[in-house]
Formats: structure tokens, sequence, C-alpha cells
């Protein structure tokens, strides 16, 4: 198919598709004549990949390029592709853009933050809670800084006791994380176990924050509301 077929069929505007292909993200298309190329359905895929990444993962182009290199590289396991996709699914904060040289000032609070006790206490904390729990999990990954972080400021505003909820936390998340791999492992391309991360990961979890504002409001009614509305509620 030419370039403007490929626009229609991915919804992706043909000056878009020129700029994926200048910045590596896109193959470039077959040539057919110095002015002309081909694409095939492969060049649909990758560029509803790329979107994938781009709207729902909230990836930069940079982050996309790792991501796509290690899904186009056959030596690379399923686990270290799909380690590096879910690893970059980190929206960009607003602010100074990439490259630019300049930090970002909740960069500069986090940083001084970092050096206080509450974050090595927390630190503390996370690693235990690995270890605890037997999770094959380096306490340098960012999902376990993010998590320390979040205990540091507890800590910081009174409730450090919150902590006592960890594992119970973990005994939630532990069949979530499951039902997230069922559903990846019914993928068979390596292009559709990486949608599946960035889906799962992003959209799942809003997911999961939902029906836990949810279950707040049912626990609620029935630990403090009126008896017969709680009943009420749960009858509907």
């Amino acid at each position: 198919m030419r370039i403007g077929e490929l626009s229609r069929r991915s919804g992706v505007p043909v000056p878009t598709i020129k700029y994926y292909v200048r910045e590596g993200v896109l193959p470039a298309g077959t040539l057919t004549s110095p002015n002309q190329a081909r694409y095939d359905d492969g060049h649909e895929r990758r560029l509803r990949l790329i979107r994938a990444l781009l709207d729902v993962g909230g990836l930069s182009l940079s982050a996309i390029a790792e991501v796509l290199e290690a899904v186009d590289d056959p030596g690379q396991p399923v686990h270290k592709v799909l380690g590096v996709a879910a690893g970059r699914i980190i929206p960009e904060e607003s602010g100074e853009s990439e490259g630019s040289g300049k930090v970002d000032e909740a960069e500069e609070v986090e940083a001084a933050e970092g050096a206080g006790p509450e974050s090595a206490d927390a630190r503390e904390e996370v690693a235990a809670l690995l270890a605890r729990r037997g999770w094959y999990v380096d306490a340098d990954n960012a999902a376990a800084r993010s998590l320390a972080g979040v205990l540091a400021a507890l800590h910081r505003v009174g409730h450090g006791a919150f902590v006592e909820l960890l594992d119970v936390y973990a005994d939630a998340a532990e069949p979530v994380a499951r039902a997230d791999l069922d559903y990846v492992r019914r993928r068979v391309a390596r292009e559709d176990l990486v949608e599946s991360v960035v889906v799962g990961t992003v959209l799942g979890e809003a997911m999961f924050g939902a029906l836990r504002r949810l279950a707040h409001v049912d626990a609620s009614a029935r630990a403090y509301g009126d008896p017969e509305e709680a009943g009420r509620w749960a009858g509907a």
C-alpha cells in the first residue's frame, strides 16, 4: 500500500508517519521510485503500537525507540521485552521538555526529600516487603522506588502506621498481577505482548483504582451508614 492508504487504515496523518520514519521508530517503506514507497501490514501494526505507547502509555518517542528495539531483537527473552515495556510506562511530567538540560522543580523537591530519614526508612520497609513476600524484584526497581516514595510521604504526614497495610495490599495485588499475565499469555506475537502490557498496566491500574473506590463506598455505607440503606445498596 502507499503512504496515503497506510494513513487511512491506521488513522495516523501522513506527515506524522514520515516523522516516525525519520525518528527511526517506524521502518521506511520499500522504494518503488525515487519519490514513492510501499508499505505493508507490518507498518500498519507498528503504527498502532506506536500510537498505543504514545496515547495509552504516555511514552516519549525516545522511550518508544527503546521499547521497539527490545521488541525487534529476537535474542531478547519475552520477560525482558515485557520488563522494558512496563518499565518505560512513565507519563512525561509537565514542565521542561526532554533534552532541555533544565531540572524540573518537582525533581529538585524529590531529590531533596530523598535524602531525609523518612525515605531511608521507606526503602528499608520496601526491601523487607520484597524479602517477606519472596518476590523476584530488585529493590531498585522503578515500582519499588515509587512505593518507597509513597511510604516516605505517609511518614512525613504522620501516617507511617499505614505500612501495616502493606501485606494486605500485596495480598490483593498478587492475584491481579496473575490475572494481568494470564491476559498477556493469550497473545502470541511479540507486539501483541507489549500492547497488552501497556494497556493492562495503565488502564488496568485505572480500572483497579475505580473498583477500589467503589469498594470504599460500599464498605463505608456498611460500616458507618444506615443499615437499611447499606442493605438496599447491597441488593442493587
